[in-house]
């Protein structure tokens, strides 16, 4: 099989004539309609942009794939991408009745305003595909709404308020997006309680590893591998379900451990760090009494 050849699109005026659209009224912003998009005739498109792409996808049957997981679409969804993520297109034919919208910014679009730092925050931008925000009908109206709006906007005559109202419904987009992921972490109950258990039996084979001598703890990059799903959406789910971070996470199943071992077994401090991945029992015994409030000697000291 022959390596698929990357496309990189660095402005948004190169992504414009690549898709048989007329040139973009802003150079670094261009708010589409999907039914204004000619696709190119290649089946498989392997791309990767210099700006950031959100897309509002109604009826799209395509796969596509970034990070490492690969998902269908079917309509009624929004996803977004950062600067230089690499992301493959497989086009089932030519589709028909597709509909929704597209909206790039380049990051030259934000410079010397907040959003140029705070969009960073925003951490949906590192999702992989199938974790991409599922909009109930009311949702998607409002998402809609906004990026309607922001079309008028831009195809009206450019003028020294037309950034800032841009930019304001850019974070209004934005903000609509954090709170809709919120509401799928709860909503989608079954996929991600099942991924919390994934988590906690991935931990909890890993700390009674006996042969775990490896002088390294469990990383957030480790476990968001190791389940298949992105850190960022490993991260934000698990806020929402436990209130913890994946750190604070992994810690914690650390820590019962750790009770467990010091509590049940005639193993020393230092074995115990030892057990867990520790490579320094100074470090164990400083995480275990900053979540405990006891030094491991006294925890253990109490049960004899």
């Amino acid at each position: 099989m022959k390596n698929k050849v990357l496309h990189r699109i660095k402005t948004i005026s190169e992504y414009h004539a690549v898709m048989g659209l007329s040139t973009p009224e802003h150079p670094s912003i261009s708010v589409i309609d999907y039914n204004d998009v000619v696709l190119p005739c290649k089946a498989e498109m392997s791309l990767m942009f210099d700006f950031y792409s959100i897309l509002l996808d109604r009826n799209f049957k395509a796969k596509m794939k970034y990070g490492q997981q690969q998902g269908g679409f079917d309509g009624g969804i929004l996803f977004f991408m950062s600067p230089g993520q690499v992301f493959e297109i497989d086009l089932e034919g030519r589709q028909a009745n597709r509909s929704g919208w597209i909206l790039l910014i380049h990051p030259d679009f934000l410079w010397n305003t907040p959003l140029a730092k705070n969009i960073r925050q925003y951490e949906y931008f590192s999702y992989a595909v199938n974790e991409a925000l599922f909009l109930s009908e009311k949702e998607e109206t409002t998402v809609l709404s906004v990026m309607q709006s922001m079309a008028q906007e831009y195809e009206a005559n450019i003028d020294k308020f037309s950034e800032p109202v841009i930019l304001a419904q850019l974070e209004l987009l934005l903000t609509y997006a954090d709170r809709f992921y919120q509401r799928q972490f709860i909503t989608r109950k079954i996929p991600n309680h099942t991924t919390l258990h994934r988590l906690e039996d991935l931990l909890n084979a890993y700390f009674n590893n006996d042969a775990l001598v490896t002088g390294a703890l469990p990383t957030v990059q480790y476990v968001a591998s190791t389940l298949n799903i992105s850190p960022g959406y490993l991260s934000g789910l698990l806020k929402t379900l436990t209130g913890q971070t994946t750190q604070q996470f992994i810690h914690s199943k650390l820590i019962e451990h750790a009770k467990e071992k010091l509590a049940t077994t005639n193993l020393s401090v230092s074995e115990v760090a030892y057990a867990l991945g520790f490579e320094h029992p100074q470090s164990f015994s400083r995480l275990f009494k900053a979540k405990t409030s006891f030094s491991p000697q006294e925890f253990k000291a109490s049960f004899n």
